[in-house]
C-alpha cells in the first residue's frame, strides 16, 4: 500500500504483548531491511523483534532471501536443529558475493544513510510545496509514498482513498520526462545513493512542470 509508518507506540505494543503470551515477533524486513538503517526498520524505531525476513537487498539486488533471529530459535533449523530448511537458490555463490560486497560499502560509509534521508526529505518537501493539499506525502528515511489524496494516510483505508487515475496520469508525465517512478499509486518510491543531487533536483523540477502546466 506504500509508505506508512506505523503510529507512535505501536511496534512497542506489538513487542510487549507478544512477550507476554509467548508468542513470535516477526518483522518483514522486505523492504525496509538495510534501506533504514544497517539494522534495518529495527534499529530505526529500536524496537528488537524474535525473527527477521530479508529479500534481495542483501544480495545487492540479486535473487536472494533470509531470515534470522534469537538463538534458540535459529538452532532449531537443520543441521543443529530438527526443522530442514532449502532452496533452490540457498547459497548462490554469485548471489552471496553481491551481498558481501554491499554490505562491505554499506560499512565502509556510515554516514549513507543521513545522506539518503536529506534526498529523499527534498523530495518529500518538494511534493509538498508543489501539490499542496492535492497529495499526502509520507516519508520515513530513504522511502517514501505520494499519495494522490487530501486525507492523511495512516493505514489501508485511507490509502485507498487516493485517485490513481491522478497518479497514472502523473506517472506516464513523469516517465515522458525521463523519470521512472513506481507504476503503482501503492508502492513505494526508494532513493539510493546512485541518485546524484542533479538528479533529484531534475526530479522536482519535473514536479513542478507537471503541476504548472
Amino acid at each position: 500500500m506504500g509508505v506508512v509508518p506505523p503510529k507512535a507506540g505501536f511496534l512497542e505494543f506489538l513487542r510487549e504483548i507478544t512477550k507476554d503470551n509467548g508468542a513470535l515477533l516477526i518483522f518483514d524486513e522486505v523492504i525496509t531491511g538495510f534501506r533504514l538503517a544497517q539494522g534495518g526498520a529495527s534499529e530505526y524505531y529500536g524496537v528488537t523483534p524474535d525473527l527477521t525476513t530479508l529479500g534481495k537487498i542483501i544480495g545487492g539486488g540479486m535473487p536472494v532471501g533470509a531470515y534470522g533471529g534469537r538463538r534458540e530459535i535459529m538452532e532449531c533449523v537443520s543441521p543443529v536443529g530438527t526443522v530442514y530448511q532449502a532452496g533452490t537458490l540457498s547459497g548462490n555463490p554469485i548471489a552471496m558475493t553481491a551481498g558481501l560486497e554491499t554490505l562491505k560499502l554499506l560499512r565502509k560509509t556510515p554516514n549513507i544513510y543521513r545522506k539518503l534521508e536529506e534526498k529523499t526529505k527534498l523530495l518529500a518537501d518538494s511534493a509538498r510545496k508543489i501539490f499542496g493539499d492535492k497529495v499526502w506525502v509520507n516519508q520515513v528515511g530513504s522511502l517514501m509514498s505520494i499519495f494522490f489524496t487530501s486525507k492523511e494516510v495512516v493505514d489501508f483505508d485511507s490509502a485507498k482513498t487516493s485517485d490513481t487515475e491522478a497518479y497514472a496520469a502523473y506517472f506516464n508525465a513523469m516517465l515522458h520526462a525521463g523519470i521512472y517512478l513506481a507504476p503503482s499509486q501503492f508502492e513505494a518510491m526508494f532513493v539510493s545513493a546512485a541518485h546524484t543531487d542533479e538528479e533529484i533536483e531534475k526530479t522536482c523540477k519535473e514536479m513542478r512542470e507537471y503541476y504548472g502546466s
